[in-house]
Parts: structure tokens; sequence; C-alpha cells
């Protein structure tokens, strides 16, 4: 199984789901989280928890397949976050856009 972070975390990085992760899978840039396959142990915890539903598990759609290397490849390069901390300046009016 796979879970992932996509493109509606993108100049928002709410870490809302990060809270709920018992195995701190979760990565951090400038502009979006990631999550460590390798960490990750599938619990779905975090899904619910994205306040732009950003976060998909397996199965996942065709246009969110190219998130899996994404994820995958970044991830491990970056530092974990594991902590709710403030999103970014943006983030509200994105979620508005993005619907949410």
């Amino acid at each position: 199984m796979t879970t992932i972070v996509t493109e509606n975390c993108l100049n928002c990085r709410f870490t809302d789901c990060v809270v709920p992760c018992p195995v701190d899978c979760f990565h951090y840039d400038d502009v979006m989280l990631y999550i460590d396959p390798e960490v990750c142990i599938d619990c779905s915890a975090c899904i619910p928890e994205c306040p732009v539903e950003a976060i998909f598990e397996d199965p996942i759609s065709e246009e969110h397949e190219k998130w899996i290397a994404i994820n995958a490849e970044r991830a491990p390069q970056l530092p974990v976050c594991n902590e709710k901390w403030d999103p970014l300046p943006g983030a509200e009016e994105r979620k508005k856009k993005l619907g949410f």
C-alpha cells in the first residue's frame, strides 16, 4: 500500500496530518509535506486530518501516480515534521481557492 501527499499541499503546508502519525513519516521543504514510503505504516490516520485533501492511499488515481515517485524521492532528503506548525503564508487563501 502507498500513502502520498499530492499537489493540494503545495504552498499550504498545513501540518494537521502529522499529529496523529505514529511513525514520523512526514518530511517538509519550503512549499509542502512529503511522506516517506519506507517509514509510513499505512495506518491512514493522517488522511482525514488534511484540510485540503492532499493525502491519498492506494488505489491512487492516474492523476496522482507521479506523486508516488515525488514523495519517495524527496522525503528521505528532508527534515522530519512531527508537530503542528502554522501553515505557510497564503495557505488559507489557497484552501479557499481549492474549494475547502
